[in-house]
């Protein structure tokens, strides 16, 4: 200690001393949502993007198990020894539930993928970055997003020192003709665009989506400029309304132009953290023979969380087994819940907002998913956000938290995954109280008394 009490020995650090991602706000956006929410527990949150708890049963955990360790025993006569040895071990790199996750993927999207193609992450977001990370050999490379976006890939990008291009996302999906201005652009920097990440079906924060048409297109410019898609599709199951649901990008992909980033997540459940990508390019190799893309990737995750847990992958492999590896059939309950509450929300926003009004509130209407976006007459900030939450008890997400820079300040995104038909009703109650609060408006029509 000197004179004043400072530890001259203390390993102290600053900010400019360590990566500059870390004084990047898309990586404080999470956190800060979290503590919100955390300081207002009695709110109602239209701002979790979780999934319904409706279902979650503990006794099922066991079950999944022992499905999943009959399984071993059965289809790949497996001995008690290496049962057991698979559970407790450190276990392959590239996952233990790669061939399930394929016949998955073969039954509900119609995607036939050589199961050594696939590396089991930890979530979805370790697979984001493994595929940026292995894509980034240098500072002029770029990635190219759709704008709104998941902070997640914002995030991941930072870490490894890759700029994210923003491409403007449209009520149908991607505005395609931008993204090819922004290849231009990019490359006429001296930069490489090496891949466009979306979210085609029902996305986050928007939940808009893509046209069959426009998949096609956008495969078709990948191919034209040489660029790998990052399709991530966490929502894709959850249509509102019974019908075909649309091919993904990599169901339509006949040159291995789609790199898929899966999550058991919302299909499954997020506690068990498992997450996937399908990455069957081929890769030449520095003795000229190809290999999987996956491989490559695999010998990045080695490094860095040496493997996903095989506890975790054989409860959510039991799942799917007994299922008969199909997330569509798991997930029928869950299916009609966020349908329900989509309908209430949609429904609600329009009573206490007529169309004609001079509310100045519009929002869109997507097929699906957690999310719908509202346009709002106000700022709506963090600082909006904490009033409402500490005055009114609403929680909210606000899309300004999506964009890299500015955009969305006039806009608001709500979830329906995790409330009650009657916290919706309670929920929009406050949301127009606030709203007129905020904008010096009498009391919204269509409201209900507390």
């Amino acid at each position: 200690m000197n004179d004043s009490g400072v530890d001259l020995l203390a390993a102290d650090l600053s900010t400019d001393r360590l990566h500059a991602a870390l004084r990047d706000p898309a990586l404080a956006s999470m956190n800060f949502l979290n503590e919100v929410a955390g300081r207002f527990p009695d709110a109602i949150s239209l701002a979790a993007g979780r999934p319904s708890e409706d279902f979650f049963d503990v006794e099922d955990l066991p079950r999944y198990l022992r499905t999943f360790c009959d399984h071993l025993a059965a289809e790949r006569g497996a001995s008690p020894e290496a049962v057991r040895r698979t559970l407790f071990q450190y276990g392959r790199t590239k996952g233990i539930i790669h061939e399930l996750l394929a016949r998955n993927l073969a039954r509900d999207e119609g995607v036939d993928v050589d199961p050594e193609s696939i590396v089991v992450t930890v979530g979805c977001q370790e697979a984001m970055f493994l595929v940026l990370r292995a894509l980034r050999t240098d500072e002029h490379d770029v990635v190219l997003s759709v704008s709104p976006g998941y902070v997640g890939l914002a995030g991941a990008a930072r870490l490894v020192d890759m700029p994210v291009r923003p491409v403007r996302e449209t009520d149908d999906g991607v505005d395609l003709d931008h993204l090819v201005e922004q290849i231009a652009r990019a490359r006429a920097a001296g930069q490489r665009p090496r891949a466009f990440y979306l979210v085609p079906d029902f996305a986050n924060p928007s939940g808009s989506s893509l046209g069959l048409e426009a998949r096609k297109r956008l495969l078709d410019i990948a191919a034209e400029h040489d660029l790998l898609i990052l399709e991530d599709n966490p929502y894709g199951l959850f249509q509102a309304e019974d019908g075909r649901r649309p091919p993904t990008l990599k169901a339509l992909d006949t040159s291995r132009r789609v790199v898929y980033l899966g999550s058991l997540a919302k299909t499954c459940f997020p506690g068990a953290r498992i997450g996937y990508v399908v990455a069957d390019q081929r890769v030449a190799g520095a003795d000229g023979g190809p290999v999987l893309f996956a491989d490559e990737l695999s010998k990045i995750k080695s490094m860095l969380t040496v493997n996903t847990p095989p506890l975790a992958q054989a409860i959510a492999g039991g799942k799917l087994l007994e299922h008969d590896c199909s997330l569509v059939e798991a997930n029928t309950r869950e299916k009609r819940l966020y349908g329900r509450n989509l309908r209430l929300l949609l429904d609600g926003l329009r009573r206490r907002f007529p169309p004609g009004g001079d509310h100045r509130v519009s929002w869109n209407t997507p097929g699906g998913g957690f999310f719908v976006v509202v346009t709002v007459p106000f700022v709506a900030d963090d600082a909006a956000l904490e009033y409402g939450a500490a005055k009114y008890g609403v929680l909210w997400t606000p899309m300004s938290h999506f964009y890299d820079g500015r955009g969305g300040e006039h806009q608001l995104r709500l979830s329906v995954s995790v409330v009650s038909p009657d916290e919706i009703e309670a929920g929009l109650d406050r949301l127009a109280t606030l709203t007129a609060d905020l904008t010096g408006a009498g009391k919204p029509r269509g409201s209900h008394p507390s």
